[in-house]
């Protein structure tokens, strides 16, 4: 059964068809999608800015999401892990990295998908008028020419980068890995990750291999971020973050918008 499973994976990535085989919607329904989404209110999100005291630019952070986060599905449109990620991200950079000293920050992410949230970390180094770099895998080839199930599928195939192109200084402090996480991580040579955002494979092994990766090369204080914690849809994700708090290494703090969208905060202690 898995290498039935596998080779159907293998050839649908031959056929160059990763997310969608053609177009799934007009401009317009795009652009509704995105009209319906950006007028919800979070007030968790908002309390989390606060605190924090930084906040990403709502124009830049609605364009952005329009090319990069709306799509067509069943499931509601969500993409606050953005501003989540902007926030923590320059509170990290304010609390650990105005000492005088230039260093830079290095963050890890795994779950690229169109580029998102890795452009939303950028706008936060850039904004902190820091020094950093970005690592981020996936699946999904950078430079791979396809249909993204967005808005900009109606100008025809593009790469990663063509998605991203009006972000360029963004892109500048971002490095795309290609590959299935598992043996990317045998791949990198990263000593260091102060902050890290994980969202690919939601299986129980598979976020506790991604979390001892990030585990070995980080020191107290630094973050790291799951996406999707929560128990009724990826309750291998809930299970590894229940375990990794249980264990007493890191202090964890959960956000839940909904029974379908919720993220865990971890500091390590």
């Amino acid at each position: 059964m898995i290498n039935l499973l596998k080779s159907l994976i293998f050839l649908f990535i031959k056929k160059n068809n990763y997310l969608t085989s053609k177009p799934m919607g007009s401009r317009e329904k795009y652009i509704a999608l995105h009209d319906d989404c950006k007028n919800n209110t979070y007030s968790d999100i908002y309390e989390i800015e606060e605190k924090n005291g930084y906040r990403i630019d709502n124009e830049y952070y609605e364009n952005l999401a329009l090319h990069t986060q709306v799509c067509i599905k069943k499931s509601k449109l969500n993409y606050q892990h953005g501003r989540i990620l902007y926030s923590f991200i320059r509170k990290y950079l304010n609390d650990n990295f105005n000492n005088g000293i230039s260093k830079t920050i290095n963050i890890f992410e795994t779950g690229t998908a169109r580029g998102f949230s890795s452009i939303c970390m950028s706008k936060a180094i850039i904004d902190s008028d820091k020094i950093g770099h970005i690592l981020t895998c996936d699946l999904i080839p950078h430079n791979h020419s396809m249909y993204w199930n967005c808005i900009d599928d109606n100008d025809g195939k593009k790469t990663r980068e063509q998605l991203l192109n009006n972000w360029s200084a963004e892109l500048e402090l971002i490095t795309f890995l290609h590959g299935e996480t598992r043996k990317t991580l045998l791949s990198i040579g990263q000593s260091r990750i102060h902050f890290a955002f994980l969202d690919a494979q939601h299986k129980y092994k598979d976020v506790i291999l991604e979390f001892e990766f990030v585990c070995k090369r980080q020191i107290k204080g630094d973050y790291i971020i799951f996406d999707d914690v929560t128990q009724k849809l990826f309750p291998g994700v809930f299970n590894a973050v229940k375990k990794i708090e249980d264990d007493g290494k890191y202090s964890i703090n959960y956000i839940s918008l909904s029974d379908e969208r919720g993220y865990a905060i971890a500091i390590k202690n």
